[in-house]
């Protein structure tokens, strides 16, 4: 395959490109995209150099896949004219997601919607993903009738200058600012923009991504998205209702036989998921399971993932993965 990754040497293009060479991806000619001023940069994939590229050269180069982790303004602008030379763009932006002509893909939920006329494929957000894992076994056996999540957001999904500013607030150095508060010794409830109902962007992230993927517009969803000054990836407190009555040992046994998640639910032995050991990890991990005793079929769990590895890079390799075993791509 001619593959390009488009925002290479940002945050997750870089992770993006370290899963395509753990998971031995069949990449024959890898074209890395990056801003003007990265162009002739040098990065190294599977011990080769290969030279930072412009947009204009990839896209004469017409590649089978471009995976995109550029934001929503580049991907808005330069996914059609991927998609123009007959490009299938697996976009990590928000940026399609919630356009009705172009699938939402979670692969272990509902890679089947994909068809080879899907050009331009969305990638959900990250901590919708790592929720929506871990939820569709449940979903499958008792149908959700609502959820109440707050998450606890690492700095890495802000990107690299997020990183910067704990880091300098940390060892007391000046620096630039990408919060509007400190984050160290701190918690921001304030993830992208507020907007006018006082909920933020990335909690409506989570309402309307998580119905699109389930594929149902009942399930009710009410986030609160906070920041927290931690690295390896993001966690979730999660309440969720269900239609029909559940057993406790019953979910267990879902979640251990559900693909991609692992059971992390011994507190005796304080065995709990936790960022520090989710980091550089594919799989959502699931703990603290338990009856909700104020309110019936109401279940509370803690969920956590490396939110640029499931949340972002390996989502979209596998979505790509998912797209050459079934041929559709060309």
């Amino acid at each position: 395959m001619k593959v390009a990754v488009v925002g290479a040497t940002g945050l997750v293009g870089s992770e993006i490109l370290t899963v395509l060479e753990e998971r031995n991806f069949p990449v024959e000619e890898l074209l890395p995209v990056a801003s003007a001023r990265s162009v002739g940069k040098e990065i190294t994939f599977k011990g080769k150099k290969y030279k930072v590229v412009s947009v204009e050269e990839a896209i004469a180069a017409q590649p089978d896949i471009a995976i995109f982790s550029a934001g929503g303004a580049t991907s808005l602008e330069l996914a059609p004219k991927f998609a123009a030379v007959g490009t299938t763009v697996v976009d990590n932006s928000s940026a399609w997601r919630m356009n009705p002509n172009h699938k939402l893909v979670v692969p272990e939920i509902n890679a089947h919607v994909l068809e080879d006329s899907d050009k331009i494929i969305a990638n959900p957000n990250c901590s919708t993903i790592q929720m929506v894992v871990a939820l569709a076994p449940l979903h499958k056996r008792y149908t959700i009738k609502r959820i109440v999540v707050s998450t606890y957001q690492s700095v890495t999904g802000t990107g690299k200058a997020a990183v910067d500013q704990l880091m300098n607030e940390r060892g007391g150095k000046e620096g630039a600012k990408v919060y509007p508060h400190p984050i160290d010794m701190n918690i921001l409830p304030h993830i992208d923009v507020f907007l006018d109902n006082g909920y933020t962007k990335e909690e409506m992230k989570m309402v309307n991504e998580t119905k699109k993927i389930f594929g149902d517009d009942s399930i009710r969803v009410t986030a609160t998205t906070v920041r927290v000054p931690a690295m390896g990836g993001h966690s979730e407190s999660v309440n969720v209702e269900f239609a029909q009555e559940f057993d406790l040992d019953e979910v267990r046994r879902l979640l251990e036989a559900a693909p991609g998640v692992v059971v992390q639910d011994d507190v005796k032995n304080n065995v709990y998921p936790m960022p520090i050991n989710a980091h550089h990890k594919d799989e959502v991990f699931v703990g603290r399971l338990r009856r909700d005793e104020t309110q019936p079929k109401t279940l509370n769990m803690w969920i956590v993932a490396d939110n640029l590895r499931k949340g972002a890079a390996t989502n979209a390799v596998q979505i790509a993965e998912y797209l050459v075993e079934r041929s559709l791509v060309h």
